[in-house]
């Protein structure tokens, strides 16, 4: 039986029903266990937060879905370990940093929390990655796409599990520009993801021989995006990239459509979609997006049958940051079994020595600089007419392999990096 204790978490700057929704959910402890004996726990259990966007605009692509895959990581392993205590606490961020911070703090100098997963938004990311390395608290990122989080401000407890911007757009830049796509024009979210991403974009052009038209920011959760895309249109760009997700993606490419710029020359690309998106704006609207992601869940048996469990608790098919948390959950809670207690260190030191092999990222590790390294898939989304599944929206137009898919650790600013001699 599962038990809930709800907390609230309070900004002058937010509203009453946004605050109200800022909750932390804690699970009655789980029974698991290890070669049966209890693990040495610092407080007599592990404790887990995921941190995201439960309301907002980013809630569809991880959002309440996040939690679903975290419950479904614990309840599996326990099937195997037996006598481990681990509860799990929620809370919505709300798309603000302070309030990141706050609810943050209090878990790990109040609450007990060891270990952190999610957080979906690039500003929060980088405020908490400061709060967790002074604590020396692990966190596991799924949609953060700026770099700086594995770079200039990576930590030794902060770990990239699903991607970030240079994994994003690399591959389909260069593909793009290698087909005669040579002048690009940016419409992008206005805060520390889109503007990340945009500058990843330009090098990669610049390293091509091909050309930045310009670029517009728009404020999170807007919803006229009528300027910028008449901007776009002006900038007689041959590719107008959106660097934006959720529902700031769907109004976008819906807007694109009723301006009817899908019948003029220039090719629209998301540089980060998550299945949501698709599912919100509809095929019609999205056929022919391309775009990179870490996972699908229509890759093969494996991941169909974690998205058919996962869509009968969610009534969604997973998206790619969802499938992340519970690939990240698994392997922590299996590190905290290996190693015999939920110390961060130890812990850390079980994560990197034991290889990731789930149906997420099959013989993949952490790499020196805290990045999963694991294949990404080029998908395109298919024409309505060829959608004989529900939720079936993308074929893979290329793996991109793992060594292919991360910026050399050579290039990297990590400052762990140097710690460890590289």
């Amino acid at each position: 039986m599962v038990n809930y204790r709800v907390a609230e978490y309070r900004s002058r700057h937010v509203q009453l029903r946004r605050w109200m929704l800022g909750v932390a959910l804690v699970l009655c402890p789980f029974t698991i266990a290890e070669r049966g004996r209890a693990a040495d726990l610092s407080d007599g259990s592990v404790k887990i937060g995921i941190i995201n966007d439960q309301t907002g605009p980013l809630s569809d692509l991880a959002g309440p879905g996040s939690v679903v895959a975290a419950k479904m990581a614990i309840e599996d392993f326990r099937q195997s370990k037996p006598d481990l205590k681990v509860e799990i606490v929620v809370a919505d961020h709300q798309n603000k940093p302070d309030i990141g911070v706050q609810i943050t703090r209090k878990w790990f100098d109040v609450d007990g929390v060891d270990m952190v997963a999610d957080v979906g938004n690039s500003a929060v990311a980088l405020a908490i990655q400061s709060v967790a390395r002074d604590k020396k608290k692990i966190v596991a990122y799924a949609a953060v796409g700026t770099t700086e989080i594995g770079g200039k401000q990576c930590s030794p407890t902060g770990l990239v599990w699903l991607h970030d911007n240079y994994n994003l757009v690399t591959g389909s830049v260069r593909r793009l520009v290698s087909e005669g796509y040579d002048t690009w024009f940016f419409i992008a979210a206005d805060f520390a993801f889109g503007r990340n991403m945009i500058d990843e974009s330009k090098r990669v052009l610049a390293e091509m021989g091909a050309k930045s038209l310009g670029a517009v920011f728009h404020p999170l959760g807007n919803a006229d995006y009528g300027s910028f895309l008449l901007q776009a249109q002006a900038s007689g760009a041959k590719v107008v990239a959106f660097a934006n997700a959720g529902t700031q993606l769907v109004n976008s490419m819906k807007q694109w459509n009723e301006f009817g710029m899908n019948t003029g020359s220039q090719k629209p690309v998301a540089e980060l979609m998550f299945l949501t998106d698709v599912h919100g704006m509809g095929a019609e609207t999205a056929q022919g997006l391309t775009t990179v992601t870490a996972w699908y869940w229509a890759l093969n048996d494996e991941t169909r049958a974690f998205a058919q469990r996962f869509y009968k608790r969610h009534n969604a098919m997973p998206t790619a940051p969802q499938a992340s948390v519970y690939s990240a959950v698994t392997h922590y809670l299996k590190a905290v079994a290996a190693a015999g207690t939920d110390e961060t260190q130890a812990v850390l030191d079980k994560m990197r020595a034991l290889p990731v092999d789930d149906f997420y990222a099959r013989g993949a590790r952490l790499r020196a600089d805290n990045k999963l390294i694991h294949d990404f898939y080029l998908v395109e989304v298919k024409k309505p007419s060829e959608i004989t599944t529900p939720w079936d929206y993308y074929k893979v137009i290329e793996k991109i392999a793992a060594a292919d898919a991360y910026e050399p650790l050579n290039r990297s600013e990590c400052p762990l990096l140097k710690a460890q001699g590289n």
